[in-house]
């Protein structure tokens, strides 16, 4: 047995947060153990303490959780759930250090099948949980079925938590298995008991005296985690070479993995909504802002007809052949950029339009749906401005994007996906809360919206500026102006925001990677000076080869005080870039290290050598850059560099200069 003691500081938490952490590991076991994607809950529902009497289902999910969906699914939840606890019932007295089910109230059973990650996937496994409130016991039935269909109790991996009070704060949470020398473990579905008594139990223990509730939805809470599993597999294992071949300056497996799994929802909600309906034919859409388009040439693979509209072509775009329909033009929101024969628009981190998106679905047709992933906050007119201070910003702005669906008479539903990313809420608008026939008492709604936003954003830009808005031609600040741009004027008159600032074709690179290498180099040696020559002068001493190397590291610096030595004009050359002066000694890696304000010169010999674990591509990537650029320190440095020439990836004088791989592989591209 495995125990912690957790203290409940007032009471406020216990017994209570106890069930809401048996809830997590129950219906999102994948947040502990890693190696699931997830659980399907089949049926759930109150069940007789005697061999007698009915299963009174109070809940059986469907859908999110794995179910078939509909009466006709829950019934068979229900009617499973009372046949499976029969047998169980009837094959099973827990034996000790397990507590008897006993005592006043019911006992709650709940069914759910555990979802192995990875591929190739181990087989899922059944599970009966069954919670017993009075006792303050939740015991695991693992079930393994039999020749003749019937479910036996997997007895060597039975467990229970146990939640105890002690005395007034105190109480202690523990994990029991009656028979831990015949325990089982495959490593995923069944971990190692020592995996239940460490990891599992210190989460649960942290979980219960928590009192932080979640601002957001539970993760895939609209589709089947069981179907989201399989299809997710399948999708990234169909794509994967995508990340071998990906030719933009983004991370690959950060950009291909999300896609795939934004695809792989879209996917099952389509499936889903198909159903519902009736239909037979698979949905058409237009991702709006589609960037890379991988996301458009996932969906057309899996046959969906569509398009992918975006400002700026992409490099990726060439290599995924005729079935992929991408398009380069400027969305300018107006009766000319309407879809009406599309079922469903897609905004995929899609910007300045995010807002606009839930507007053009509702005015392509009464029938057009949507889908949006919010990312960067922007109103209809530019830049989103905070109105709250008692929500987050991220909150704040998903409650304005719900928001304008509803105006726009859509039924919102909110739903959190499984992406590797820090903005993982999305919205979906299926279904319209308003009768055709009023479809244009909507538009004037959405019309008045619209103008409100437009309205609240001149008299927030005029109290920035102080000026009087009567004594102001323009009336509104640049993001806002009342000017379409050149190309559009012609469709002026049909353009639902007059000034609305699409983003440019060109992309403008302000990252201090474009300012001239002479400036930048420049100042590099200066800051670094500046640091070497900082008093009290810090050295670091190590032995190499029996001898005592003395290699100076100079002084660290506040961001500040280097830029109080700078020169004016420097730093007015430096603000006018994102970021300043932090993002170009950030940029020269090689030089510098950044952390917490301070700027210190980089010591070599403290890097770790590359990990093991590292993704394929990265390590490649750090393979392919090894010995092509000069070291530094080797030429600027007074002690020269830190490391011996074979122990530094930079090249110690131009005879050990290697070529890029990266050029090599341009020129064979060209």
């Amino acid at each position: 047995m495995a125990e912690r003691t957790v203290r409940d500081p007032g009471g406020a938490a216990l017994p209570r947060g106890f069930w809401a952490a048996v809830h997590v590991w129950l219906e999102k076991p994948q947040v502990a153990n890693r190696r699931l994607s997830g659980a399907a809950v089949q049926a759930e529902g109150t069940v007789p303490l005697g061999e007698g009497g009915e299963i009174s289902p109070s809940i059986v999910t469907a859908g999110a959780s794995g179910g078939d969906g509909g009466q006709e699914g829950r019934t068979a939840g229900a009617a499973e759930l009372g046949r499976l606890w029969r047998e169980v019932r009837g094959q099973l007295a827990l034996p000790p250090p397990l507590v008897a089910w006993g005592g006043p109230g019911e006992l709650r059973a709940v069914l759910r099948t555990l979802l192995p990650r990875g591929r190739p996937a181990a087989a899922p496994a059944r599970e009966l949980a069954v919670q017993d409130v009075y006792n303050g016991t939740v015991t695991f039935l693992p079930l393994e079925e039999n020749s003749e269909g019937k479910y036996l109790v997997k007895k060597c991996n039975i467990y229970q938590i146990q939640l105890k009070h002690i005395k007034d704060e105190e109480w202690s949470i523990s994990v029991v298995a009656p028979f831990p020398e015949d325990w089982f473990s495959d490593g995923i579905v069944y971990p190692k008991l020592a995996w239940l008594g460490n990891e599992l139990l210190f989460k649960l223990a942290k979980w219960s005296v928590e009192q932080k509730l979640s601002e957001f939805k539970s993760t895939l809470s609209l589709i089947s985690v069981a179907k989201y599993s399989k299809v997710y597999q399948d999708l990234k294992e169909k794509y994967k070479e995508m990340v071998k071949v990906w030719p933009e300056v983004t991370d690959p497996e950060k950009f291909v993995y999300e896609d795939v799994a934004i695809a792989t929802y879209l996917l099952i909600l389509w499936e889903e909504e198909r159903k519902e309906k009736g239909l037979t034919k698979k949905q058409s859409f237009v991702d709006l802002g589609c960037g890379n388009g991988l996301l458009v040439h996932i969906l057309n693979n899996e046959g969906h007809p569509g398009k992918g509209i975006d400002v700026r072509r992409r490099k990726i775009w060439d290599m995924y052949g005729p079935g992929t329909h991408l398009e380069e033009a400027t969305i300018i929101p107006g009766d000319s950029h309407l879809f009406p024969d599309t079922d469903w628009l897609i905004g995929n981190h899609s910007d300045e339009l995010t807002p606009w998106i839930p507007v053009i679905a509702a005015r392509s047709s009464y029938s057009c749906c949507y889908f949006v992933l919010p990312c960067c906050f922007f109103d209809f007119h530019g830049k989103y401005s905070r109105r709250q201070c008692k929500k987050t910003q991220y909150r704040e702005y998903l409650d304005f994007v719900a928001q304008v669906g509803f105006v726009c008479g859509f039924h919102v539903e909110e739903d959190c996906l499984r992406i590797p990313s820090t903005k993982r809420v999305s919205f979906v608008g299926k279904s319209r809360t308003y009768p055709a026939a009023e479809r244009a008492l909507i538009d004037e709604q959405i019309t008045q919206f619209i103008n409100s936003r437009r309205t609240c954003a001149v008299a927030m830009c005029d109290r920035r500026l102080g000026f009087n808005h009567e004594h102001h031609s323009g009336g509104l600040c640049k993001e806002v102006g009342s000017e379409p741009p050149e190309d559009e004027t012609e469709t002026a008159g049909t353009i639902w925001m007059p000034g609305f600032q699409p983003r440019e074709k060109v992309e403008q690179v302000r990252n201090c990677a474009s300012l001239p290498r002479d400036f930048v180099d420049e100042v590099v040696l200066n800051v670094a000076n500046l640091l070497l020559n900082a008093a009290p002068q810090k050295s670091r001493s190590d032995k190499q080869d029996g001898n005592m190397n003395t290699w100076n590291q100079g002084e660290s610096l506040s961001l500040r005080e280097v830029a109080e030595h700078l020169d004016k004009e420097v730093l007015k050359k430096l603000k006018s870039e994102y970021g300043g002066l932090q993002t170009l000694l950030k940029n020269n890696h090689q030089v510098f290290e950044v952390l917490n304000g301070r700027v210190h010169i980089r010591d070599w010999r403290k890097e770790k050598p590359p990990s093991k674990t590292k993704p394929e591509v990265k390590r490649r990537l750090s393979a392919e850059a090894f010995k092509t650029r000069l070291c530094w320190f080797f030429i600027h440095h007074p002690d020269g560099c830190s490391l011996p020439s074979e122990a530094c990836p930079y090249a110690h004088g131009t005879e050990e200069l290697r070529q890029s791989q990266m050029i090599k592989k341009k020129k064979h591209i060209q």
